[in-house]
C-alpha cells in the first residue's frame, strides 16, 4: 500500500500574549470554510484575537503559496487550533498586605491549509 500525502500549508504563532480561550471563538468561526471567506470573517469580527488570527492566517497563505505551490483559489481552513501556552505569573498588592496572583495566559495557535478537491 502507497501512502498518499495530501499537500497542506500551516504556520504557527507560538507563545501569543492572548488566552487560549479567547482565540478558539474566532478558530471556531473560521474552521472548514474557504480562504476569502476566513479572511473576511477575521477582519470583522469584534474581538481580541481577530486581529493575531488575521496575521497568521495570511502568513499561512504565503506558506501556500510560496512554499507549497497550491493555488490560491482552492485554499481552506483544513484545521485551525490554540492550545495553552505557559502562564505568566504576576502579583498584585492587596488589602491588609496581602498579595493577589495575577496569571497572564499565553496560547499557542496553529492553522493549517489544504487544497479542495
Amino acid at each position: 500500500m502507497e501512502e498518499v500525502t495530501i499537500p497542506r500549508a500551516e504556520a504557527t504563532l507560538r507563545y501569543a500574549r492572548i488566552s487560549a480561550r479567547k482565540v478558539k471563538i474566532v478558530a471556531d468561526l473560521i474552521r472548514g470554510k474557504d480562504i476569502d471567506e476566513a479572511l473576511a470573517i477575521v477582519k470583522y469580527a469584534p474581538k481580541a484575537s481577530s486581529e493575531i488570527i488575521e496575521k497568521l492566517l495570511k502568513s499561512a497563505i504565503a506558506n501556500a503559496e510560496n512554499n507549497h505551490h497550491l493555488s490560491h483559489e482552492k485554499l481552506y481552513v483544513a484545521e485551525i487550533y490554540a492550545n495553552q501556552g505557559p502562564t505568566l505569573k504576576r502579583i498584585r498588592p492587596a488589602a491588609k498586605g496581602s498579595a493577589v496572583r495575577i496569571r497572564k495566559r499565553t496560547s499557542h495557535i496553529t492553522i493549517v491549509l489544504k487544497e479542495r478537491d
